[in-house]
């Protein structure tokens, strides 16, 4: 069993080389890092054991490290958040961990106190807080890891593990913003099947999507929508988020099935439109629905939602050629309300009336 611990038994290292923090216009999502990461180990004698923060750098690990052939793998994303009064806070941070866990067992990797993985985060933002941007718009995005490190040619759960939470200043996701995005129709590749790794964070996930995001991309497209892998006919989730549709005035997301990430924005934008008032349905959703509301003037909009872009509103699905021009490629008051609640609460801008941040 791992050691209880808690922060005070977080050891620390500071750098003696602290960067030269990048300016705004240069704050581009996941190209730059903090000073500092936060590193624990897991062995089978101590569990998960020697909690540190030191300055932030390379890693060296074996060739034959079973992360390496085999994938044992897993990752989640948060960030952090700069209110008008220069506090610092983290939104629904419990969600994450959470997370973690569910795919820490999906793949066979110990899972991490949550009480202390919480408290990691909430350390290693404050250590390196004033990377934290005070510019509208800007957030400091955290990622915690953590990968398989035996040296062992062999297919089973390594015994090692390497737990690590780096942090990056970002501005917007997408290049358009909140302006719409156009979204390609994936009907040759496979993302994911229910039994697989569809809900896990896991980087398998996002290796299996290059293909095809590739191919979007080439098109001039941002995203790619998956289909599930049995049928094709229902809508799995786009690429970095979960998909809403407004048909009719309803609203309407895939259900967690197991072949989609349970997204913490997805399950804040549910909490929050049932709580204004209108219908949400969690349930398969076929792609000729959506053909169909479009037909008959009854898709009222759609959005993406994630914790990178928070809302991203669709304006066009490509269907192999096939064109969905959706609320005439605006955004539409739904997703901009979300969009206006979501960030002002996380910068602190509206009252937290559900308690979702926490101050650090």
């Amino acid at each position: 069993m791992s050691e209880k611990f808690t922060a005070k038994d977080i050891k620390i290292e500071k750098t003696a080389q602290p960067k030269i923090k990048p300016p705004p216009s240069d704050m581009i999502f996941g190209k730059n890092f903090s000073d500092h990461m936060f590193v624990m180990e897991y062995n089978q004698d101590k569990g998960w054991n020697n909690p540190k923060i030191v300055p932030y750098g390379n890693i060296s690990l074996s060739p034959a490290a079973m992360v390496f052939h085999y994938g044992q793998e897993l990752f989640e994303g948060l960030k952090a958040y700069r209110t008008d009064s220069g506090k610092v806070q983290l939104f629904r941070p419990e969600k994450n961990v959470a997370r973690m866990n569910w795919t820490c067992d999906r793949l066979c990797i110990p899972e991490v106190d949550p009480e202390f993985a919480l408290e990691a985060i909430k350390e290693i933002v404050r250590f390196d807080s004033d990377w934290v941007p005070s510019e509208p718009e800007y957030s400091l995005y955290i990622r915690p890891v953590i990968f398989a490190t035996d040296p062992f040619i062999g297919v089973k759960p390594s015994s090692t593990y390497l737990f690590i939470i780096i942090l990056s200043p970002v501005g917007a996701y997408y290049p358009e913003g909140i302006n719409p995005v156009k979204i390609y129709v994936e009907n040759e590749y496979v993302r994911a099947v229910k039994g697989g790794l569809g809900f896990a964070k896991a980087g398998a996930n996002y290796a299996a999507s290059l293909k095809a995001q590739g191919k979007a991309k080439n098109i001039g497209y941002a995203q790619v929508m998956w289909l599930d892998g049995i049928e094709r006919k229902y809508i799995d989730e786009v690429g970095t988020m979960n998909v809403f549709f407004m048909i009719d005035n309803k609203i309407i997301t895939p259900s967690l099935d197991g072949s989609i990430l349970p997204g913490v924005t997805r399950d804040s934008c549910i909490h929050l439109l049932k709580d204004w008032g209108y219908t949400v349905e969690e349930r398969k959703l076929a792609l000729s629905e959506i053909i169909e509301a479009n037909k008959n003037g009854k898709l009222n909009e759609a959005f993406g939602t994630g914790t990178a872009a928070v809302i991203s509103p669709i304006g066009i699905l490509n269907n192999n050629g096939d064109i969905i021009a959706i609320n005439n490629q605006k955004i539409g008051p739904v997703a901009q309300k979300l969009y206006d609640t979501l960030t002002g609460i996380q910068w602190g801008k509206i009252e937290d009336k559900y308690g979702w941040t926490v101050e650090l």
